[in-house]
């Protein structure tokens, strides 16, 4: 699967692909729309990748603070609300490596 067969699927699919990484379904879930499942799925993924997946929710969410605590947890710099699409991508081209 590649990043834009991800963001196609979460664009036109009711629901995410089977074999995705908890990773990969939340990033398909951001893109679904589904803030709220893919925050759940994020909580429960203790590594430096799901912290930056969780820093991504709440830089989309606006809550900055939140988000820049992430940030610090995942070992990753701080992003911004203009860098939502690219950060997605970037995270997501990671997860799939």
């Amino acid at each position: 699967m590649t990043v834009d067969e991800l963001l196609a699927s979460a664009q036109s699919d009711a629901q995410p692909p089977s074999e995705l990484s908890a990773e990969l379904e939340s990033l398909w879930h951001i893109k679904a729309g589904h803030w709220d499942t893919a925050h759940d799925i994020a909580q429960d993924i203790r590594t430096p990748m799901g912290s930056w997946i969780h820093a991504l929710l709440h830089l989309i969410e606006g809550d900055i603070g939140n988000a820049d605590y992430w940030f610090n947890r995942s070992g990753k710099p701080n992003c911004t609300t203009d860098q939502i699409d690219s950060l997605w991508n970037e995270i997501t081209a990671e997860s799939l490596a």
